[in-house]
């Protein structure tokens, strides 16, 4: 998606692998709380996905998710916070619901994750989810994640990452969900500095309006390096659950 320079290839946009949502400028500005000036600046500048269309431009809302997806480490809290609450109004979904906690199953977590490289984690979050009943195609799901992975590393965060699909799964899912494990080491998970990746948020949603909501309030709860401390910290897979649940809780409370 990124050229030369940082802009974006302002191409054929056909993609059957994404959401054919199409956005303008002013839905844009409303979907990201921006200033639609910026945003016609990012625009016009190659900065941000889009095509020009007559005299303006166009938006496909999957490209842009990934965008901000690509953005979350820069981003500071209260950019995040605008950006949830705008997915969240774009979509209707409740502002002050918690949104991560409530999507982590029974057996969801697990300390510590049984892999020492990549495929093994992708394969140990995967197991961890068709055990809780909510994945009908296992190996498919496997496929897609090392797919995206081969994309583009979802390690955002140092030392965590979010593996997910490059799109949503209504068919293949019983449900929405999140599965948080953490390794006893770190493990090359395809960091952009290289670092090594030990805690791991698998993110399968079943349609494209759950996932960005869920990228954000995460990106939200882990943004200080306190937050990863306690959850690298926590003794066990309970421990780090409630831990999750009470930084959820805080950033409603500040957000």
């Amino acid at each position: 998606m990124t050229g030369a320079g940082g802009r974006y290839d302002k191409g054929p946009i056909e993609d059957t692998t994404m959401p054919r949502e199409i956005l303008n400028e002013q839905q844009v500005a409303m979907y990201l709380h921006m200033d639609i000036r910026e945003v016609v600046k990012l625009a016009s500048r190659g900065q941000i996905p889009c095509r020009k269309v007559g005299s303006g431009f166009a938006f496909r809302k999957g490209e842009l998710d990934h965008w901000v997806e690509e953005q979350i480490h820069h981003l500071e809290p209260e950019r995040l916070a605008e950006i949830s609450r705008g997915v969240s109004l774009h979509h209707g979904l409740e502002l002050s619901s918690l949104v991560v906690s409530p999507m982590i199953p029974h057996g969801g977590v697990a300390v510590p994750l049984a892999a020492r490289t990549r495929d093994a984690a992708i394969r140990a979050l995967v197991d961890l989810a068709d055990q809780a009943e909510l994945v009908y195609g296992r190996d498919d799901l496997i496929e897609e994640l090392r797919k995206r992975e081969e994309l583009c590393s979802t390690s955002l965060i140092p030392g965590v990452a979010f593996p997910h699909p490059r799109h949503p799964l209504p068919y293949d899912l019983a449900a929405s969900f999140v599965i948080v494990g953490r390794t006893s080491t770190g493990i090359p998970f395809g960091a952009s500095d290289g670092s090594l990746t030990r805690l791991f948020f698998l993110i399968c949603c079943k349609d494209e309006r759950t996932h960005l909501h869920v990228l954000t309030r995460l990106a939200l709860m882990l943004h200080d390096d306190k937050a990863v401390d306690e959850l690298m910290a926590a003794d066990d897979a309970d421990e780090l659950r409630a831990t999750l649940l009470e930084r959820e809780q805080t950033v409603l409370e500040k957000h």
